[in-house]
């Protein structure tokens, strides 16, 4: 696989929830860390995405913002 992307973290499908339209993956990384995207609904069943399945999130953003508490 090659993508333009630069993060990409591999990880473990822990859950998936399907929804009407879309689908809530929850993907547990080497560290233990949780990564949640929403997918379509479609595009779970097209990637087979089912607990136990090694993945890749893939996370392409123009930019990341930082926030604080005064």
């Amino acid at each position: 696989m090659k993508i333009s992307a630069r993060n990409m973290l591999k990880g473990t499908v822990k859950t998936v929830k399907p929804g009407a339209v879309n689908s809530e993956i929850t993907v547990e990384l080497s560290g233990g860390a949780i990564v949640t995207s929403i997918i379509t609904k479609e595009s779970a069943e097209n990637l087979k995405l089912a607990p136990g399945k090694a993945v890749y999130a893939i996370i392409k953003a123009s930019n990341v913002m930082i926030g604080v508490e005064d």
